[in-house]
């Protein structure tokens, strides 16, 4: 993995082998990156996904190990408690285009990943929402 800054935007390649969520956060940690927003393409052949179900309040997860291109990879970096809070979301397809996406667990690079980090300032801490079960935005940290 390596990164160069250009203001407030960082743009990193990550590597094959790497995993991005570990990455990120290495770079997070190193730069003092408490709010951003994460966009970037890439291709993977290793992939955690879940999928949130309300009636149970659990992430259904689902492995996916064929060649993909990363279509899309958005999200952004918050903290919870104070800690790195990455919230990820990928849409992937496989060489027929067949398209499967979700919430990123893991996504493990197979060739390589460009992501472009743009931080903002300020804190957006998160906070568990008993309705859905899931950390949310809290504006009151």
């Amino acid at each position: 993995m390596d990164y160069r800054r250009f203001g407030k935007t960082l743009v990193c390649r990550i590597d094959r082998g790497e995993e991005v969520i570990a990455c990120l956060e290495e770079i997070a940690k190193k730069e003092k990156i408490t709010m951003a927003d994460i966009r970037g393409i890439g291709a993977t052949n290793d992939v955690r996904l879940g999928a949130f179900s309300l009636e149970d309040m659990t992430f259904k997860e689902r492995h996916f190990t064929f060649s993909a291109e990363i279509l899309s990879l958005l999200g952004n970096i918050t903290t919870k408690d104070g800690e790195f809070y990455p919230h990820l979301h990928i849409s992937i397809c496989n060489e027929k285009g067949e398209c499967f996406g979700g919430h990123v667990k893991e996504v493990h690079i197979s060739v390589t990943c460009e992501l472009f980090i743009t931080e903002h300032d300020g804190k957006i801490d998160r906070k568990l929402d008993p309705v859905t079960g899931i950390n949310v935005f809290d504006f009151e940290v």
